[in-house]
């Protein structure tokens, strides 16, 4: 017990100057502290790995900081479900999630690497050129499995305009009674001036945001996951040509297969998640003050 205490002591108090301590730390305090005349690193790691509680691991972690969180999400999780405020939509209406991938470096290796061979996987030159950088700026139509994206060199208010160009400007989006833009509260499209311009730019598109921290509601970022699996991994290309002309030849082929993602957690499934978050903040602060 006393190594277990001993573990949960934040560094500061002990005159250290480390975010948290070692097994090592652990072991040589508990020795000049008179808790054992000699222990080893195995020993500690051994007791305070079957403990419950290991204040030394930690996890990043983002907190639902927005007041109005639940009632945020919950408008995107009903528009993925066909409804907007208690109404379902219509025919004519379309809902599209958009976002953008920046930075997207074109890594030129400095050596060839080599196939596979048995036993043996695919090796890839660690070493590379920078080549420079792109943005990918990406609609999906969620309900009808439309991939839309152009490359620019930085993301903006002037590059997302001209994605909501290249959407609204065709069929059926130009001539839909309302056109729902879900996007997070990035630069490019944040908060209620970024509403107000792209109402003037398109009066049928309404622009819904995602609550701040919350990009995992936003479907297009699952398309984000599969350019950087299918793509991206390993990064090799020569030149920002060759980088942008494989992202839009996947979006092309991913169009000819797309289908709806299978959308399945609801308005009741964000207020369990929301419930155990709030209970395990109250039970973390709650055992901070007692400490």
């Amino acid at each position: 017990m006393e190594i277990k205490a001993l573990a949960c002591e934040l560094p500061s108090r002990l005159g250290l100057p480390f975010s948290r301590l070692s097994h090592a730390d652990i072991a040589q305090e508990a020795v000049v502290r008179g808790v054992v005349g000699a222990i080893s690193i195995k020993t500690v790691w051994r007791y305070l790995h079957a403990d419950a509680i290991k204040p030394w691991n930690h996890r990043s972690w983002l907190f639902p900081r927005d007041p109005l969180f639940a009632q945020k999400a919950g408008r995107v999780l009903d528009l993925y479900f066909r409804i907007f405020l208690g109404a379902p939509l219509g025919p004519d209406e379309y809902v599209i999630s958009s976002d953008e991938k920046t930075s997207i470096q074109a890594r030129h290796r400095k050596a060839f690497g080599t196939g596979p061979m048995p036993h043996t996987p695919r090796r890839v030159e660690f070493e590379y050129e920078r080549m420079g950088a792109l943005a990918y700026l990406a609609a999906w139509d969620v309900h009808n499995a439309k991939l839309f994206g152009i490359c620019d060199r930085t993301s903006g208010i002037e590059p997302f305009h001209k994605l909501v160009d290249l959407v609204m400007q065709q069929e059926p989006y130009r001539s839909a009674r309302r056109v729902f833009w879900i996007t997070d509260n990035g630069s490019s499209h944040r908060g209620e001036s970024s509403v107000q311009r792209l109402s003037e730019w398109y009066p049928n598109a309404i622009q819904i945001h995602t609550p701040i921290h919350a990009s995992w509601l936003n479907q297009v970022e699952i398309l984000f996951s599969i350019l950087q699996r299918k793509i991206l991994t390993p990064n090799d290309f020569s030149d920002l040509g060759s980088l942008e002309a494989a992202i839009l030849q996947f979006q092309t082929l991913y169009n000819q297969i797309a289908e709806p993602f299978k959308w399945k957690y609801t308005k009741d499934d964000l207020k369990k998640t929301l419930s155990k978050i709030q209970a395990y903040t109250d039970t973390a602060n709650q055992l901070q003050l007692a400490a």
